[in-house]
């Protein structure tokens, strides 16, 4: 498996947009139908995109939001070692919790800490956002789609990069953007154009791709014990049926001497 380089990715904190993340009212807005690799109960994930997606909330989103519910030790679940995950970790600053914590300095993040929260007024926290939208696709809101088709939260991120229309206005000295996945105007610019970054594992960068590889990984934050609990439940299901099989026959051995006086 070919790696990203984690220190390389942190380089692009610099660059990101600080586009203001206040929404304007939206509807039931169009969402597209994305064939994720952890879809469906045999699922899983892809450890390769999710280094991607990584990347590309590196270098594009971690500027405007945070990710305070997940550990950068989880970050080995991806692939990564915990040289790289503790080099990683060093490129972001969190406050410090020593004997002077009351003073406000930071330090380093460490591979225990947690990934820092957003410093921007109202720019929401992606760590629980593909889960946070997972149910709301379908007719009025039944999220009918998400049993039926495996749409959710991430096929709503994915769209939601691809669903700007090009059209903007202004209200109450906000710039608003048209987004056909959020079903109206909304304060957050178009983030990705394609080319925006470069992947080292040499992955064309589309905008598209872009758009699928960061919506799963923030599916991943949002269930990072998705694959397990999948495995558990096969193995229960299977069980289940052996069990359900062993007291039927049991059952019909007890029964059968019975049944045979009784006729």
């Amino acid at each position: 498996m070919k790696r990203i380089t984690l220190l390389s990715a942190a380089l692009g904190l610099g660059l990101v947009a600080g586009a203001p993340a206040a929404l304007a009212a939206g509807g039931a807005g169009h969402v597209d139908d994305y064939a994720f690799s952890f879809e469906g109960p045999f699922g899983s994930y892809d450890k390769d995109q999710l280094q991607r997606g990584l990347q590309v909330y590196t270098e594009i989103c971690a500027g405007c939001h945070g990710l305070r519910y997940v550990p950068f030790r989880a970050l080995e679940d991806l692939g990564y070692t915990d040289e790289e995950v503790r080099a990683y970790a060093a490129n972001f600053f969190v406050p410090d919790d020593g004997p002077d914590a009351e003073l406000g300095d930071e330090r380093e993040a460490v591979p225990t800490d947690y990934f820092p929260m957003s410093q921007i007024e109202n720019a929401p926290d992606l760590s629980l956002m593909a889960k946070a939208r997972a149910g709301f696709h379908g007719p009025m809101g039944t999220g009918i789609n998400q049993l039926f088709k495996g749409m959710g939260g991430a096929e709503y991120i994915a769209s939601l990069m691809m669903g700007y229309t090009g059209e903007d206005k202004e209200e109450a000295g906000i710039l608003l953007y048209e987004n056909e996945a959020y079903g109206g105007y909304l304060a957050m610019g178009q983030q990705l154009y394609g080319d925006d970054v470069e992947y080292t594992d040499g992955t064309e960068a589309t905008q598209e791709q872009l758009s699928q590889d960061v919506a799963a990984f923030l599916m991943w934050t949002a269930e990072p014990k998705l694959d397990d609990r999948k495995t558990v439940g096969i193995w229960s299901v299977i069980w289940l049926l052996l069990l359900t099989g062993a007291l039927y026959l049991t059952n019909k051995k007890l029964w059968a001497p019975h049944k045979k006086k009784s006729g």
